[in-house]
């Protein structure tokens, strides 16, 4: 006979309600490895800076520009691994003067360089490029270029590429870890009617051809692929000043004419959020190209320094608690959630997309997080215990190397809820919060892996945690706590787990909180009554069974 408490929810929420992809399948092709892995026709040399050009059409479906790429040659190679998804199609590619030739394999272009460069050197690829791109059915769970219209009829497009990729609409080296050290430009290409925005700070405006205008952006920190995205529409624009740890950060808002009475409004959370993260996970990352939420046509996405914002301009996720606590409806959770992604993904960011754990386990733990800060402990510890409703175990958190491919979607809940484990065995959140704060000051602009952040996490306990990271990032079983009361004896151990599982939980012994330190093995516990009462701490996402 036993008694059964298992503290993880009992409803379900779609794990792609959150805003991004996740792959799962199970058989490769060569082309997944060309993607996700750094062959030896990447790995010669480091992408410095993208400067992307493009003109949409917005008939035609159709796009064309010039990117160049900047790059520093750190090794021998003969041949570039250049991706672009088809339908694209290279036009050209120069090195300097002189045009190359190239081979196509599927979503990948081999450019024939020739010779050796010298290695140290700094070098300038040129690539036109033109097609009818990929066209987004169901922005931003699936991928690719977005050409909607906003509710007056008037052209409205952006991009929607994590995942997919950014190579879905321009040539680049399209893997996680190589980010351009010096930043990127983007200049879009679009008729008077219109405004373009994109990352960082607007450099130029320009009249181009009859009847067109030119926007340059530019971001000066390292940034993600496919954080690179232009924005067109019928944008206005407002601004404020946040006094930052660093100073004065300027937040821009571009939204849609129509609505920025409605932004205004709700746009008065960004201080509120800039003020929560600030505290516990030091500075915003990017002081140099400022904040920026822009209205976009799909619900959302981290793009760094110009996040996508379309939650409706409502509390919660459209309108819904993902938590059930009630806590996430006081605040937008597109807003809070993707600005999160500015400290955990554009800042700190996994060489592989089997990673991303890292960057969206701590991000959904942000929302927890801003709970905390604004409305107290008690309401983000309900916020993140209800998150594990959507937690469903089927398949690890941690995905496949080399080939491009996610974990499961429980990289938010789960994760999450790992994040706030890990908090409980500080047992002072003032310490937890220096720690947030130094991971962010040690992978500033970093490209990290999985086994960084674990061993780092494993420094500031203090303890080795790679037995609960491997349980909650490589396993599906949930450990459960198995309690045996014989008189004043109280055995324990961990169950449903991997053999060297060993994490501390904190139960409630007749009302009075006292660490546990079980393996797999009976450990014992002694009392000075026959009879107690046993609760675990629900801030453990684990099972609890008690037997008799």
């Amino acid at each position: 006979m036993t008694r059964f408490f298992f503290l993880i929810g009992l409803c379900f929420i779609t794990s792609n309600a959150l805003a991004q992809l996740n792959s799962q399948s199970k058989s490769y092709t060569y082309q997944d490895t060309l993607r996700g892995s750094l062959g030896k026709e990447r790995t010669w040399w480091d992408v410095t800076h993208y400067a992307v050009s493009v003109e949409p059409d917005f008939d035609k479906k159709y796009i064309s520009g010039k990117v160049d790429i900047q790059f520093k040659v750190i090794g021998n190679g003969d041949l570039m691994q250049i991706d672009l998804q088809a339908p694209m199609q290279l036009d050209k590619a120069m090195l300097g003067n002189s045009e190359l030739k190239y081979t196509r394999n599927g979503n990948v272009f081999f450019i024939q360089v020739g010779k050796n460069l010298p290695i140290g050197s700094d070098q300038q690829l040129s690539l036109n490029y033109s097609g009818n791109v990929q066209v987004a059915v169901r922005p931003p769970w699936d991928g690719g270029w977005i050409f909607s219209k906003d509710k007056l009829g008037r052209p409205w497009m952006s991009v929607a590429c994590q995942g997919l990729g950014a190579s879905v609409w321009f040539p680049c080296k399209d893997h996680q870890g190589d980010e351009p050290d010096n930043g990127a430009n983007l200049k879009i290409n679009v008729p008077d009617s219109l405004v373009a925005v994109g990352n960082g700070r607007l450099k130029s405006k320009e009249a181009s051809k009859l009847g067109f205008t030119t926007w340059e952006w530019e971001v000066k920190n390292p940034i993600n692929n496919y954080n690179i995205i232009p924005y067109i529409g019928k944008y206005v624009s407002f601004a404020e000043t946040y006094p930052g740890e660093k100073g004065n950060l300027v937040c821009d808002y571009w939204v849609l004419d129509y609505n920025i009475d409605k932004a205004k409004k709700q746009f008065q959370q960004v201080p509120q959020m800039l003020k929560a993260f600030e505290h516990w996970f030091g500075p915003y990352p990017f002081y140099e190209d400022g904040f920026k939420l822009v209205e976009s046509p799909h619900l959302g996405m981290e793009h760094q320094s110009a996040v996508a914002y379309g939650n409706g301009y409502q509390n919660g996720y459209r309108g819904r608690d993902l938590s059930g606590s009630g806590w996430g409806l006081k605040w937008d959770f597109i807003i809070i959630h993707e600005s999160g992604h500015e400290w955990f993904g554009n800042n700190i960011t996994t060489n592989e997309v089997a990673d991303m754990w890292v960057h969206e386990g701590f991000t959904n733990y942000s929302e927890t997080i801003f709970t905390n800060y604004h409305y107290g402990k008690e309401a983000g510890d309900a916020y993140v215990q209800g998150t594990r409703a959507s937690i469903e175990n089927a398949s690890p958190i941690i995905g496949k190397y080399g080939v491009n491919e996610e974990g499961s979607g429980d990289m938010y809940p789960k994760a999450g809820n790992l994040v706030h484990y890990v908090r409980q065995l500080f047992d002072n959140d003032e310490k937890f919060r220096t720690a947030l704060r130094e991971m962010n000051k040690r992978f500033y602009h970093k490209i990290t892996t999985s086994a960084e952040v674990e061993k780092f996490w494993s420094e500031q306990v203090g303890r080795d945690l790679a037995p609960l990271f491997d349980q909650y990032l490589r396993d599906v079983k949930v450990p459960t706590l198995e309690i045996l009361k014989q008189g004043n004896k109280i055995k324990y151990r961990w169950s449903d787990c991997q053999a060297n599982f060993n994490a501390p939980i904190r139960v409630f012994v007749d009302g009075n909180a006292t660490w546990f330190y079980p393996t797999n093995s009976w450990k014992e516990y002694k009392t000075n009554k026959k009879s107690v009462e046993l609760k675990p701490d629900p801030n453990f996402y684990a099972g609890f069974r008690e037997l008799f």
